[in-house]
């Protein structure tokens, strides 16, 4: 269960804000909505912790061994989750489209993003790492053939333009190794965000993330088994509390409350509450990093959700909310959550 990030758009399929109320009284139906935003929020805030988290985690662990612990340790807790939910195995036609969302949003997005920040400042990610919700929708129009109208690739290339001259500015004029990192961080995870759309028609959104988990489990024992020795590994309380929350916080407790949050507010009320991720993880970098903050990243992050405000309007934003991933995740249906056979 990636967040990342997670969490930006997966697809363009719309849940109503109340798909879960409907046969509700009104005042039950306003309760739940506040209560789906106060999920929804947390979820955000969650997600808007997982670059500082990863920091802090790369004090006691290479890249490489931190994304494999955090992947083993997300693994175990999604898995007894699902098997205290008794969840059935997906079919077997299922298991091809998980594997691409294992590989690009529980393995390729926190791998790049892991390795990135070994030279870039978190409020650096934050910034490129927010054209993620414009990517997805880019590469989710491509996968679906539904083209939406001009000012909607108007208003992506004005994000990537935005992106890029920030980049390029801040690399002095040429892009560092982190930078093509994190565009190749983009790529996969708005993939990975992609083919988990499709997967939620089928599935809920959170067993699609927790079975890639699992389809991992391989790569992550082996990650968590020989990369120490590569890797210097230094114990401290910072640095396992960083492993902790990417693990725990982001991608398992994050993803659970945005689903549910989202379920019972809506895809575009829930896409909008997203837009601030970028700007608190800048904050985080500040407050919590101590990192100087350029003048820049603050002015880029806010043109670059104009833009993803644009093509929401444009029609092609109802999938711009998930990633992350933060986890990961594909925009949710109003699956049932009770337990096979109740």
């Amino acid at each position: 269960m990636t967040d990342e990030n997670s969490a930006t758009g997966a697809g363009s399929i719309a849940v109503g804000a109340d798909a879960c109320g409907s046969g509700l009284p009104r005042t039950g139906r306003r309760a739940g909505r506040r209560g789906g935003s106060v999920l929804a929020v947390l979820g955000v805030l969650c997600f808007s912790l997982t670059f500082p988290g990863t920091a802090w985690g790369l004090e006691s662990f290479g890249p490489w061994s931190l994304v494999a612990a955090r992947s083993l340790l997300a693994t175990v807790i999604a898995g007894g989750f699902l098997l205290a939910r008794r969840v059935p195995v997906p079919d077997r036609a299922h298991w091809p489209g998980l594997a691409v969302v294992a590989g690009g949003v529980v393995i390729g997005f926190p791998l790049l993003t892991t390795l990135a920040l070994g030279t870039s400042t978190t409020a650096h990610a934050a910034v490129v790492v927010g054209l993620l919700p414009l990517t997805t929708a880019v590469l989710s129009a491509l996968r679906s053939g539904t083209w939406p109208p001009r000012v909607f690739w108007c208003a992506a290339l004005a994000g990537a333009a935005v992106v890029g001259a920030f980049t390029v500015a801040q690399g002095g004029g040429s892009l560092s190794a982190g930078d093509l990192y994190l565009f190749g961080a983009l790529l996969v995870c708005a993939a990975g965000y992609t083919e988990g759309g499709r997967l939620t028609a089928l599935l809920p959104g959170w067993q699609v993330t927790g079975w890639a988990l699992v389809l991992c489990l391989p790569l992550s024992l082996a990650g968590v088994v020989v990369a120490p020795f590569f890797e210097p590994v230094r114990w401290s309380a910072q640095g396992l509390a960083g492993l902790v929350w990417v693990a725990a916080g982001s991608t398992f407790f994050g993803l659970y409350v945005w689903y549910r949050g989202m379920a019972a507010i809506g895809v575009p009320r829930a896409s909008q509450l997203q837009l601030a991720q970028p700007l608190l993880t800048l904050v985080w970098s500040v407050t919590l990093l101590g990192e100087d903050l350029p003048a820049a990243a603050p002015v880029a992050a806010v043109a670059v959700l104009g833009c993803i405000a644009v093509t929401q309007r444009a029609g092609g934003g109802p999938g711009v909310e998930h990633r992350a991933s933060r986890l990961s995740g594909a925009t949710p249906q109003p699956h049932s959550e009770t337990r096979p056979g109740r």
